[in-house]
């Protein structure tokens, strides 16, 4: 790869609660387990006990989850937390409808579940639904004021609409009545973040971090800030230590993977993005840093249905196209004709131009790749002379040969 053509990131750090986590065996098995044995034929047809529907949706098993906690729930219709983990399983499956309806049912058994709240809330906003959302949640907090779970929803819900200065106020009113909530911490974070008063953000997420350090998103939020400060090596332990603490935090491995896509170690980022993408499959930074590993490793084939998922997922976004762009100019795998390959990068920088790119090298590249359609136009013409010389004379038809000429 060409050393000036550094990998576009593109969206390269996601916040801290864009997708759901993976559902928590939080409802314990219904029975002590039985000894050992056999299993039958019966036995193996049964859904995984709901203690195992985590490991489960760790490999990817969602099916086999959501079996798991249905029958579980068919049997105990009160557990509120199965109701919050099938909504998340619903969620990662692509099922929206049932995972709203899910989490509300959770809501309605135990209202101040912290985890429904939030993955409602983030849920909705992710369908444009943040202004609606404040409203009802607003209107859940004038029934009960004092309740922390709703008010912390809330600050997601202002925070999906950039309200700063509201979320602010919404997470200091959190915080008065509870200094120690962790969740409260991280939010007010988001916002000095976004106003990039970044050593404020640090102050607040090294306090949640003393108070709960096996707390994963509290450390990718720490990453974003180091990157702010430009203290790399930092920011790169932050990320390993949230991948560690939690490996289906899509969010930490993306952002991993995009700082070890920067530092040319391919291999490794395209672990971890493999890993994010496993755990969200609809999170666009994630599938567009897996495009660019994938394209340091020269496997042009992988890269490309990458970007391609990137472009099915967001087609507005304009770093797609430019890295669309620089994968036909400096991939040449033998299955694409030359000249279609360079045509097709012109294309692509043309979108990433129509669609806002601003980067500056985007003329190069276009000279670059006139020039190559130039060369190959002259190889082939010089290429076909060629062959026109070094083919064989025509020998004179049967009708123009003298007498003599008739072989012995």
């Amino acid at each position: 790869m060409s050393a000036r053509r550094l990998l576009a990131a593109g969206l390269l750090l996601a916040s801290a609660c864009s997708t759901t986590p993976a559902p928590r065996p939080d409802t314990p098995p219904t029975a002590q387990s039985a000894p050992a044995t056999t299993p039958s034929q019966e036995d193996e047809k049964k859904p995984p006990p709901v203690a195992d529907v985590a490991s489960l949706a760790l490999r990817g098993e969602l099916t086999a989850a959501r079996s798991g906690l249905e029958t579980h729930l068919d049997e105990h219709p009160e557990d509120a937390a199965a109701w919050t983990n099938l909504g998340i399983v619903h969620e990662r499956m692509g099922r929206a409808e049932q995972a709203e309806s899910a989490y509300r049912k959770a809501l309605e058994l135990k209202p101040e579940q912290q985890a429904a709240w939030d993955n409602l809330t983030r849920l909705l906003c992710r369908s444009g639904r943040a202004d609606p959302v404040e409203t009802w949640l607003r209107e859940q907090l004038q029934t009960t004021p004092e309740a922390l779970p709703p008010r912390i929803a809330l600050v997601l819900a202002l925070l999906a609409q950039e309200k700063l200065e509201a979320a602010s106020s919404e997470a200091r009113r959190v915080l008065k009545a509870d200094e120690r909530n962790v969740r409260a911490m991280q939010l007010l974070s988001q916002v000095y973040y976004r106003e990039r008063k970044y050593e404020l953000a640090k102050m607040v997420l090294e306090n949640a971090r003393t108070l709960a350090p096996e707390e994963a998103a509290t450390h990718n939020a720490l990453g974003l800030v180091h990157l702010a400060l430009e203290t790399r090596p930092a920011a790169l332990a932050a990320f390993q230590r949230a991948a560690e603490l939690r490996p289906d935090f899509a969010e930490a491995r993306s952002n991993l993977g995009a700082l070890l896509n920067q530092a040319e170690d391919y291999s490794a980022a395209a672990r971890e993005l493999e890993a994010a993408v496993q755990a969200a499959p609809d999170l666009v930074a994630a599938r567009l840093n897996l495009g660019n590993a994938y394209r340091g490793l020269g496997d042009f084939s992988r890269a490309l249905a990458e970007y391609q998922r990137v472009l099915r997922l967001a087609p507005e976004l304009s770093d797609t196209y430019y890295n669309l762009a620089l994968l036909h100019l400096d991939a040449e795998p033998p299955e694409l004709d030359t000249l279609v390959r360079l045509n097709t990068a012109i294309s692509f920088l043309e979108q990433y131009r129509a669609h806002g790119g601003q980067d500056e090298r985007v003329e190069d590249y276009l000279q670059d790749a006139r020039k190559g359609i130039d060369r190959e136009e002259r190889r082939r013409e010089r290429e076909k002379r060629k062959q026109l010389r070094q083919a064989p004379a025509p020998q004179a038809p049967d009708s123009d040969r003298v007498a003599g000429d008739e072989p012995k």
